[in-house]
């Protein structure tokens, strides 16, 4: 057991999206965002009030700050500060996030935020769907660019996209807010290269005007060969380049992967991309590299049709591994892929790692006993080990670790049952109740980890 301290400036801290957590979906001059869209079977949506974030945050603020947290990476609702997405900015909207900022600062926690957690405002989905169209990037850089003229003063960490890489892989169009039910691979090829020239564009405006940082977030999750075969160890290569170096070699050389740019090339796909996206994309700086970490997976090429794209490899080849434990949803615990991460990337790309997700989902019910939650303090306790054993033993440079979350809200799915948190809020996925925060067993922990900087993780 490594009992070395983090660095005195490490950040800890916690990660929401809009959409899971504010809730008032229609005050505040909001306009719809899809979300409005995502209903449950019985006509009911969590989306509504979510954790009723909007008019509770003060209190929630308090309970980071008691619990040690010095950052918090939070997503702005675009369809909240321009209900339209193309139009006038709302005030009302712009004040909200100006006060919760205030009020983190107050609190001497670190602002973080991020600009887009797939709630593409509805009306830009309707008439363009989402990001499929170049006039959404426009929209989306105007967005961008006043958020950073807003706040900029006050934000020193900046994303654009949250787990961008996410764009590359089926169910790109729907995330991307394309309200069409059909996805070619050529949509996918088109919409990841959108992304990546808004973000483009909202990095060198930032640096050009600001003295912030930005970096470019993944959903990293180890892929594992599921054999020796060579075939396995070769699709699971592929894997990590198409959906990580790939974006990587952008963020940080400001070009595509070659093997992608050839996929393309010899598949006649006709994607979107003009010369002068290319060398915008050349001239791209990035400060850090952030992404979110929950699982590890296995790759067999044996299930995999021939002439598959790599995009869809694990739509049929992902397999559990068996020598690792899983939570109910399938999600494997390991530590180990997470450190192999934070070292292989820092390694090949050198640039600071800030893993800004990380945590375990598990179903429970409060009845008045705290609540006895081991399996996420083991979790998050082998975790803060790997990545302190990335820092100490590989020498990687890692700005800071945020846990998803602090607090419970639905999941990215609206299923309130996969609690994340170390606070459970009383509501399900039917009924509001009264939405009371209590502090779960790891809460206590983590204060403790937290007041040792890492140094104590027992």
């Amino acid at each position: 057991m490594n009992n070395q301290a983090l660095p005195d400036n490490f950040m800890w801290g916690n990660s929401t999206s809009s959409m899971q957590t504010e809730g008032a979906a229609h005050e505040g001059g909001k306009g719809d965002s899809v979300y409005a869209n995502y209903r449950s079977e019985d006509g009911s949506s969590v989306w509504d009030e979510a954790i009723d974030e909007y008019h509770r945050y003060p209190a929630d603020l308090d309970l980071m700050a008691d619990q040690g947290i010095n950052c918090y990476r939070f997503q702005i609702s675009w369809s909240r500060v321009n209900p339209t997405g193309d139009g006038d900015f709302n005030p009302e909207g712009i004040k909200f996030y100006s006060d919760l900022i205030d009020e983190l600062l107050k609190r001497k926690i670190q602002p973080m935020i991020c600009l887009y957690h797939f709630d593409m405002p509805l009306n830009l989905a309707k008439k363009y769907n989402g990001f499929s169209s170049r006039y959404v990037v426009d929209a989306f850089v105007r967005y961008g660019k006043r958020m950073i003229d807003l706040f900029g003063d006050r934000v020193k960490y900046w994303i654009t996209f949250n787990e961008q890489n996410l764009y590359f892989m089926p169910g790109a169009a729907k995330i991307a807010g394309s309200l069409k039910e059909e996805e070619t691979l050529t949509d996918i090829y088109t919409i990841s290269h959108h992304l990546m020239l808004a973000h483009a564009r909202i990095a060198a405006y930032l640096h050009q005007t600001t003295d912030c940082k930005i970096g470019g977030m993944l959903a990293y999750s180890e892929v594992y060969p599921v054999s020796a075969l060579p075939k396995d160890v070769l699709y699971a290569r592929q894997l990590d380049e198409f959906f990580n170096k790939n974006l990587l070699d952008a963020f940080v050389f400001g070009h595509y992967s070659n093997e992608v740019i050839s996929f393309v090339k010899n598949n006649n796909l006709n994607v979107d991309v003009l010369p002068e996206d290319l060398k915008e994309i050349s001239k791209m700086k990035s400060d850090y590299i952030a992404f979110s970490y929950y699982q590890s997976a296995t790759i067999s090429s044996s299930l995999i049709p021939d002439k598959t794209a790599p995009n869809y490899y694990l739509q049929y080849g992902g397999k559990e591994n068996p020598f690792l434990q899983v939570n109910e949803w399938g999600w494997s615990i390991d530590p180990t892929g997470f450190r192999d991460i934070l070292t292989k990337t820092y390694n090949q790309y050198q640039l600071p790692m800030f893993p800004i997700e990380n945590g375990i989902g598990i179903r429970e019910n409060y009845h008045g006993k705290e609540i006895d939650d081991d399996l996420r303090i083991r979790y998050h306790k082998e975790h803060i080990q790997a990545l302190k054993d990335a820092m100490y033993i590989d020498g990687v440079d890692i700005i800071g670790y945020l846990v998803w979350g602090l607090i419970d809200i639905p999941s990215s799915s609206g299923n309130m049952d996969k609690r994340y948190g170390m606070v459970y809020v009383n509501r399900t996925n039917k009924e509001v109740l009264d939405l009371k925060r209590i502090p779960k067993k790891s809460y206590w922990w983590f204060k403790k980890v937290i007041q040792s900087n890492g140094r104590y993780l027992d």
